[in-house]
């Protein structure tokens, strides 16, 4: 996924209010949007190399969305909204070897009263429901971690991918990692136990698990290799 424009380089101040992020563009500290509603532990070091997108749009306050920041051994992306359309080219250029083979891909698809990231399918009868996350905690043994904090949502996901398998719909979890200096992929258990069992309880059921990497740089993210869960 290539940015549609080129982004700016600043040098990152400090986060708050979950949404708001200070970063210094020369003299000049700009106020910037960030997507992510996680922690971002692992993620934000003051004086850190900051990379954004400008939106001149009348109805944006903020002008600046924080796409991605470096320290030092990668680039990690950071705006989790990119993340469906990253896994989705992924899916459709071929990278992702295990979900391909269908003709139609819809993007959240609804399934009652909740959505489902992806729908591929070839007929009613053959259908395959994907649920995307975004990975950017790592740990100082070089895995990647789910999830970087509790999670309600993610534990409402993981059952709505269960029901589904016990219908006989296949059904897969997706995790995409935004960052390269790590080699394999685990499930954070000290932050959200519930999630890991319950992780666990679907894999038994046989929700499939799978984990990509990406690729970054100022010009383009693209998911790149599958990596190893352990």
């Amino acid at each position: 996924m290539k940015f549609k424009t080129p982004l700016h380089s600043g040098i990152f101040q400090k986060r708050y209010k979950r949404f708001f992020a200070d970063i210094k563009m020369g003299e000049e500290i700009v106020v910037a949007h960030t997507a992510n509603t996680g922690t971002m532990k692992t993620c934000l070091g003051e004086g850190w190399q900051a990379m954004m997108s400008y939106h001149d749009s009348p109805t944006r306050k903020l002008k600046y969305s924080f796409e991605m920041i470096n320290n030092g051994k990668t680039w990690i992306g950071i705006n989790t909204s990119l993340t469906n359309g990253l896994a989705i080219e992924a899916i459709q250029n071929g990278v992702i070897k295990e979900l391909q083979g269908y003709k139609d891909l819809k993007p959240e698809a609804k399934i009652g009263q909740s959505r489902i990231d992806i729908l591929l399918s070839n007929s009613p009868d053959e259908q395959c429901y994907v649920e995307v996350k975004n990975v950017t905690l790592i740990d100082d043994h070089g895995h990647a971690l789910f999830p970087d904090a509790v999670t309600e949502r993610g534990l409402k996901h993981l059952g709505e991918l269960l029901e589904l398998k016990k219908q006989g719909v296949r059904t897969v979890m997706l995790f995409v990692v935004q960052r390269e200096d790590c080699h394999s992929f685990k499930v954070e258990q000290d932050i959200d136990p519930a999630y890991c069992k319950k992780l666990k309880e679907v894999i038994n059921e046989g929700v499939e698990v799978l984990v990509y990497q990406c690729k970054l740089s100022p010009e383009e993210i693209i998911v790149h290799k599958k990596l190893s869960i352990v």
